[in-house]
């Protein structure tokens, strides 16, 4: 009887992992789909650079609502996804910028000065 019910039991997991259910020992496995790799991108939203630090391939922004990422305004830094954005801009500059969600840290994927 045991047996029969040790047989069950796996025939049930092979069948379950067969059909790409979602295995148990990750729950946040959703998180990992390439959907979602950058969530927010596109939005172009007005700020001012506070800081540039080159070395550590940052930058520090006050910036208006982040909508797309459901952000008030505030002061924040963020890491770039191209360090040559940087050598474009210093401190004090009016600029627009986009940020994406991108591997669960705040990336800066596009930046302009204001006109």
């Amino acid at each position: 009887m045991k047996a029969l019910l040790l047989l069950t039991l796996l025939a049930v997991a092979a069948n379950a992992s067969a059909q790409g259910a979602p295995a148990a020992a990750d729950p946040h496995a959703a998180h990992h789909a390439p959907a979602a790799a950058a969530q927010g991108e596109g939005e172009l939203v007005d700020g001012e650079v506070r800081k540039v630090d080159r070395d550590a391939k940052k930058i520090t922004l006050s910036h208006g609502e982040l909508k797309s990422l459901d952000m008030p305004p505030m002061t924040m830094v963020f890491r770039v996804t191209d360090p040559a954005m940087l050598e474009r801009v210093k401190a004090g500059d009016k600029v627009r910028f986009a940020v994406a969600r991108v591997g669960g840290q705040f990336t800066l994927t596009r930046i302009e000065k204001a006109e």
